[in-house]
């Protein structure tokens, strides 16, 4: 089951989704934060690597399950989701940088895909809100 045209024809699936290069691009941001954050403190386990890991992953995984849901609608509302995520993972990223848990260069860097990232997510919102 999937997201389908107005002939019925199925045009994404779950499966496709993660086809598609906003989803590789945030996938491979996730699994940057999370080799990054293997450097945090330990006393920050609980705190700001669980919450970037958490809201690095959310990107993936609300495009997922909006495609995993059957509808435009949904996967728009979805991608709404991932699109916040990602300035959630922007403010950690900030965070980290100011208590010197990250270097200023690294944060450069991942924000730049980040704003990538959110181009993409736009880009997928305004085609999905068209009919």
């Amino acid at each position: 089951m999937g997201i389908r045209d107005g002939n019925g024809k199925e045009i994404l699936t779950i499966q496709k989704i993660e086809e598609l290069g906003v989803f590789k691009k945030a996938h491979e941001l996730t699994l940057t934060v999370y080799q990054i954050t293997r450097n945090f403190p330990q006393s920050e386990k609980f705190g700001i690597v669980s919450q970037l890991r958490r809201a690095a992953s959310s990107i993936c995984a609300n495009l997922a399950e909006g495609a995993g849901r059957g509808t435009r609608k949904e996967l728009r509302h979805f991608a709404q989701i991932s699109k916040g995520s990602s300035r959630e993972v922007a403010y950690f990223l900030k965070l980290a940088a100011d208590l010197e848990f990250l270097e200023k260069k690294t944060e450069i860097v991942m924000n730049s895909e980040l704003e990538a990232i959110q181009k993409m997510l736009y880009r997928l919102i305004q085609t999905l809100s068209k009919e």
